[in-house]
């Protein structure tokens, strides 16, 4: 038990004593999304179960995205510690069986229990922020994860095939457990929050109905243009579930004593903005990072190691930008303008990557990614910071969920919608060569490397490159949509005055805080 009266030196103490556990868990979360992409062919190979492969990635997907809200309203009822701590001995569990499966359905399973334990990483950093540190502080902070998801993205493909090519694909797995295991060490010694002690009724039909929701709506947008047409029943029946499924949930939790995702939140214009803006901004910049390697590796002629380096110039620009955009807001209080000003370049930056061709310099397509990562730095921290300061401390941790959980099933669309008008654009540019030969080319262009590219014959080849470069434009053009969107929602932002103190910290200097 520890008594204290919070001052601007204890909270900022309080934060940096915690803070390397937190982005260590920040980075494994973020890690496990592409370390393990570049594995799967080998993973295949040797597992085999081709006709399972898809699941592999679903299995995951599908148990983070259900889970993501439930563990953001069970942190605000029963408090955080325990269950950030829960949530990150099963993603170690799930991790470690999934180095040591032997099969294919194994390797499913173990997935989907990664999967559980990884719905509570990312929301339970952001709510323990949102505890430690007043909002009108958070902003200091946004360049440590910036750096953190920059350093996921472009590393987690080389450490991949690292492992894969020079000791073994399971270690992609692996390592996730001795670096948890020094993460669940700082966590335990350093984090202090606050032990809530008011009963609670779990809204157990509520969860039941978003877990359905969120399951069918992750494999209607994994599976729709790829597995199934999207006129397929499969498709159409997984849309008509999750649109019962939602009235349902919407009718439930109006009744709930203890909704799991409380609706009045809605209420407040600035959160339902800033959900909306992170649906919308995801829905761009998924498509962004799918799709520009592909240009990079089959059109550019970049091996798939340098295709990941070279996306360096969007992370370096997202970095600078979030680091910038915190420290004037923490410096001034003010951030209204900054929803709108980041989706503003968003838009900017897929405007110039809708104009790249087989002629574009990889100097100028460098020089775009700069514009877009800007955008995403001045949008993707704040969008958060709003949408934990639009709601009282009781909520933090489900409002943290509520917008991660529109991010994902935004990002989920996007892969899926872009990946559709992908194909598409690819089939029809390759027209000009024989039925079979484009058929088996568009169906394989997602997948194939430049070292399959330069087997081909040099008209098709030529016509390839060519159709690559139409369809990531055409997919770019589309984006503009989107980040568009984003940024018309960013003019109707309030402000509404940042809070000073933490929400963890004491109203009185007598209160007292009970370390959970």
């Amino acid at each position: 038990m520890v008594t204290q009266t919070e001052s601007p030196t204890a909270e900022r103490r309080a934060i940096l004593a915690v803070l390397p556990g937190l982005l260590l868990v920040m980075l494994l979360a973020m890690l496990d999304n592409t370390i393990v992409g570049t594995a799967m062919p080998t993973i295949v190979t040797d597992l085999g179960g081709m006709q399972h492969f898809a699941w592999v990635a679903t299995s995951y997907i599908v148990a983070s995205t259900i889970t993501t809200p439930l563990y953001g309203k069970l942190g605000d009822l029963y408090g955080r510690k325990r269950l950030f701590i829960t949530a990150i001995l099963i993603f170690l569990t799930g991790s470690a069986l999934s180095g040591l499966a032997q099969d294919m359905t194994q390797l499913i399973v173990f997935r989907a229990l990664q999967g559980l334990g990884a719905g509570g990483l990312m929301v339970g950093v952001l709510a323990i922020v949102g505890d430690l540190v007043a909002p009108r502080d958070r902003g200091k902070y946004q360049g440590y994860s910036a750096a953190v998801m920059a350093l996921a993205m472009v590393g987690g493909p080389l450490v991949g095939g690292f492992f894969t090519d020079h000791i073994s694909w399971r270690w992609c797995f692996y390592v996730n457990v001795p670096l948890g295991a020094i993460a669940l060490v700082m966590i335990l010694a350093k984090l202090h929050t606050p032990r809530n002690t008011v009963s609670h009724r779990i809204d157990y039909l509520g969860i039941a109905l978003l877990s359905g929701v969120a399951t069918a709506l992750v494999l209607l947008t994994t599976w729709a243009g790829t597995e199934y047409a999207w006129g397929s029943p499969q498709i159409i029946g997984l849309a008509v579930a999750a649109g019962i499924g939602l009235g349902l949930f919407l009718w439930v939790e109006t009744r709930a004593s203890e909704p799991v995702l409380p609706l009045n939140l809605f209420a407040n214009r600035n959160f339902s903005l800033v959900a909306a803006i992170g649906f919308f901004q995801s829905f761009g910049m998924f498509g962004a990072i799918v799709f520009l390697p592909l240009f990079l590796q089959l059109v550019q002629h970049s091996s798939a190691t340098s295709s990941g380096l070279l996306l360096l110039p969007l992370m370096v620009g997202m970095m600078a930008a979030s680091m910038i955009a915190g420290q004037l807001i923490a410096k001034t209080g003010k951030y209204r303008w900054f929803p709108f000003a980041g989706a503003a370049v968003m838009t900017g930056g897929m405007l110039a990557l809708a104009t790249i061709d087989v002629d574009t310099s990889k100097v100028m397509t460098s020089l775009y990614m700069v514009v877009l990562g800007v955008g995403m730095g001045l949008l993707m921290q704040i969008v958060g910071m709003i949408a934990q300061n639009s709601v009282g401390p009781k909520d933090m941790g489900v409002a943290s969920s509520t917008s991660m959980f529109f991010r994902s099933i935004g990002g989920a669309f996007g892969v899926s919608i872009f990946g559709a008008i992908f194909t598409h654009t690819l089939r029809t540019g390759l027209s000009g060569l024989p039925v079979d030969v484009a058929d088996r080319l568009a169906r394989s262009g997602a997948r194939m490397s430049a070292a399959d590219l330069a087997k081909l014959p040099i008209e098709a080849k030529t016509m390839f490159g060519q159709a690559v470069a139409d369809a990531t434009a055409t997919v770019f053009g589309w984006g503009v949509l989107f980040t568009g969107l984003a940024t018309v929602l960013g003019l109707f932002i309030q402000h509404v005055p940042l809070r000073r103190r933490a929400p963890g910290a004491p109203e009185e200097p007598e209160k007292e805080l009970v370390e959970a």
